[in-house]
């Protein structure tokens, strides 16, 4: 005999935006923001093993899904709200957003970015019409400066992410998927303070309730995570996702993600830095950290996500260029197509001559050479030479080892940075 429950089921709470928000903020974003497409990836899915898709909004004007949300808030304040003028704090995509469709509805912009935020990010925002405010080391201290001189000039503070226009605005990014994409099992959302996944789960689960709804966080900045696993971790640190560096999430999207969300992951600084080079180098797609999550996530685990029909999110490009050319030369360096080699050799004529053809013999192309004449651990009439050479593969770069060994050279392996290898 079955015994039933006396207990009563929890009550769920009112979610404070809705599918029908996220559909009537549509018309806004349809008029002032681009429908970026929602395109198939081959090569994406051949190096993941999943069926990948990839929803560009990196194609927007300020290379950002931010406008979306922003543009929905701004049309919707009144005419003394508007005269006044907007102030708001974001580390760059949201802070462009609000400046260029700001500048160009005729309202004043003020925006508090973090110290810390890259100066591409900080010249775009200026570009796009905005006063900017550089304060504190974080967007926790940007927002307070923000909210005092909201206070003190009497301007409207635009929230990042926990507000009710800027999370519907944020759902026609899913709007646009379903409609333009095939039916898809999962979609792979980026989170820093919610806004986005709010609004793509909102749409989502309204539209198409069988598929999953995964955010992903980095891993020095798992707020969400832990609010949703009830295990807490401290966020902090360099990060090459700063669009998602979020140490506190908002009310109105932790709701949200607590109803709507079927789970959150974590990635790592290195699956970032090999997502943007992998959007890069097969997509041909540039990308910021924080837009490159979501195929971080699957790269950190292929087999989850292996057959399905997978969507991400490339939420943002605004990356620092000398970045960008950092992450692609470590990447070189962990496939073996950059490698550095340290021997200590006599000091005299030829000798450099003698290895440069050696060199050449084996197809490597040499980048760099640095002779090192003044350690106490090298002989008198002797020489340290670092050769920094462009390799095949890491079958090439063995070759290239044993061959310099077997002319009677001491030689050592070097690593990224220079480290024992």
């Amino acid at each position: 005999m079955r015994l039933e429950s006396s207990a009563r089921p929890l009550a769920v709470p009112p979610l404070p935006v809705t599918l029908a928000d996220v559909e009537g903020a549509r018309a806004i974003v349809s008029a002032a923001v681009m429908r970026t497409p929602t395109l198939h990836a081959p090569r994406l899915s051949q190096l993941t093993g999943a069926d990948v898709w990839v929803k560009f909004e990196n194609f927007q004007v300020t290379a950002s899904f931010k406008e979306r949300g922003a543009v929905v808030k701004l049309a919707r304040l009144s005419a003394d709200e508007a005269r006044r003028g907007v102030v708001a704090m974001s580390a760059g995509n949201h802070a462009q957003a609000v400046a260029y469709h700001g500048t160009r509805l005729g309202i004043s912009t003020t925006i508090v970015m973090p110290e810390t935020t890259p100066q591409v990010k900080v010249l775009a925002t200026e570009g796009f019409g905005a006063r900017v405010v550089l304060y504190g080391e974080g967007v926790g201290e940007a927002a307070e400066e923000a909210a005092r001189i909201a206070a003190s000039e009497g301007r409207i503070f635009v929230h990042p992410y926990d507000d009710p226009d800027v999370i519907a605005g944020q759902g026609s990014v899913a709007l646009e998927m379903i409609e333009d994409g095939p039916a898809f099992d999962t979609i792979l959302v980026p989170v820093g303070g919610g806004g986005l996944i709010s609004g793509v789960a909102l749409a989502v689960k309204g539209h198409s309730p069988a598929t999953e709804v995964v955010g992903v966080e980095a891993a020095l900045y798992p707020a969400m995570w832990s609010l949703r696993t009830g295990q807490p971790r401290e966020c902090g640190g360099p990060t090459l996702a700063e669009g998602i560096a979020v140490r506190n999430v908002g009310s109105l999207t932790s709701t949200i993600v607590a109803q709507l969300v079927d789970r959150i992951e974590l990635v790592e600084e290195s699956a970032l830095e090999r997502a943007v080079n992998a959007l890069l180098i097969l997509q041909k797609t540039v990308t910021e950290g924080a837009g490159a999550a979501g195929l971080a996530a699957i790269l950190t685990d292929p087999d989850r996500y292996r057959g399905r029909r997978v969507g991400l999110v490339l939420s943002g490009a605004n990356i620092d260029p000398r970045v960008l050319a950092g992450i692609m030369m470590r990447e070189l360096e962990r496939e073996h197509r950059i490698v550095s080699f340290r021997l200590t050799i006599l000091d005299r004529p030829g000798m450099l001559g003698r290895i440069s053809t050696l060199l050449g013999r084996l197809g490597a192309n040499i980048l760099e050479v640095h002779h090192r004449r003044t350690f106490l651990d090298v002989p008198a009439k002797g020489t340290r030479l670092d050769l920094t050479v462009e390799t095949r593969d890491q079958a090439h770069a063995d070759l290239i080892h044993k061959a310099l060994e077997a002319e009677g050279l001491p030689v050592q392996r070097l690593g990224a940075g220079g480290a024992d290898w």
